[in-house]
């Protein structure tokens, strides 16, 4: 089964969704803006991703800076934090298939794992 973590907002992530459903691929849709991640499944699904907390963090969000999350002093470990408890924070979309799991950002990285 075939997982992408969505934001129904974001172009990015309804292109992948489409790009899913186009080629007939089961999709289960988690709007993670309504059921949140808890730290340790944010925690999974980066490191699955092969990223750092830093590369899977919204930092064009407006609460990035408000939180101070720029300084190079906040650690991994406070970077989950924030996205646990303010799931905007989440780089989207992530998708996770039968090869792997990505940051589907741009769209086209979904090749990677079809």
């Amino acid at each position: 089964m075939t997982t992408i973590y969505h934001n129904p907002r974001c172009g990015t992530s309804r292109t992948v969704l489409q790009a899913l459903q186009a080629r007939g691929i089961e999709t289960n849709i988690v709007e993670y803006l309504k059921t949140p991640l808890s730290r340790g499944e944010l925690r999974d699904l980066i490191h699955n991703a092969g990223l750092s907390p830093r590369e899977a963090i919204r930092s064009k969000e407006a609460l990035f800076d408000e939180l101070g999350l720029g300084d190079p002093d906040v650690n991994d470990d406070q970077l989950i934090d924030a996205m646990a408890e303010h799931p905007i924070l989440m780089n989207r979309p992530f998708v996770v298939t039968g090869k792997g799991t990505r940051l589907c950002r741009p769209a086209t990285v979904l090749e990677e794992i079809l």
